[in-house]
């Protein structure tokens, strides 16, 4: 295992973490007028509302889907009866489809973001930033399935789930567990990493609030009370 190999799979990962809640809590501090999703609706409705619902629908689907499928302890798995094979077939019918709607989704929104020119007119540099590196990490994933579609033995997904687990549990031996691992399932975990790095400085923070529009579901009702 070279030092390349351990900086990327093993350090850069704590280092996309802190740029990624430090950058979101700063921002959130000092720029609030810019925490918003920027929408382009007012410039140009068309194709807009089926682009963001699939492009939502399968990002969304992707996130909780690695979210558990990573992190869920191998134990609980066993305990379930549920064979690695299994998994990973799972997995891959399950990430085929939530990527394909949030690839049609994506292509949907740059199609109009770059054919329309009063949104290519106010399309930042961070906004072409932020679409075509989550295509580029879209692209990948799906990539990964036709190598998965190799062996179906389910244990490069175990490497996998090891190397994240151990992540998040922080221990420091979490980069051997990939070192055998296909080039095409390195340079999807890098982008995906690369893309909590460059969240706080672009639109993507708007994710923060809807996670926060939950809460809102539970406030306490508002008393208005006439003065006396």
């Amino acid at each position: 295992m070279n030092y390349l190999h351990q900086f990327v799979f093993g350090i850069y990962p704590y280092i996309a973490l802190a740029v990624f809640l430090l950058g979101s809590l700063i921002r959130f501090d000092r720029e609030q007028y810019s925490w918003k999703s920027e929408s382009s609706q007012l410039l140009y409705r068309g194709q807009l509302r089926l682009g963001n619902i699939l492009f939502h629908l399968g990002i969304i689907g992707l996130f909780f889907g690695h979210l558990v499928g990573l992190l869920t302890p191998l134990a609980v798995w066993g305990a379930l009866g549920v064979s690695h094979s299994f998994k990973q077939v799972f997995a891959m019918t399950a990430g085929g489809i939530m990527g394909g709607l949030c690839l049609i989704g994506i292509l949907i929104l740059l199609h109009r973001r770059f054919t329309c020119d009063r949104l290519a007119a106010n399309t930042t540099w961070r906004d072409k930033l932020v679409l075509l590196w989550i295509l580029a990490t879209l692209l990948l994933g799906l990539s990964t399935i036709a190598v998965s579609a190799q062996h179906l033995d389910g244990h490069e997904m175990v490497l996998l789930m090891s190397w994240a687990q151990h992540i998040v549990t922080l221990r420091g031996d979490a980069a051997i567990f990939i070192v055998e691992a296909s080039p095409v399932f390195k340079a999807h975990l890098f982008m995906g990493m690369s893309l909590f790095v460059i969240f706080p400085f672009t639109r993507l923070v708007h994710v923060w609030s809807g996670f926060g529009a939950v809460s809102y579901l539970g406030r306490a009702w508002q008393l208005v009370r006439p003065r006396g």
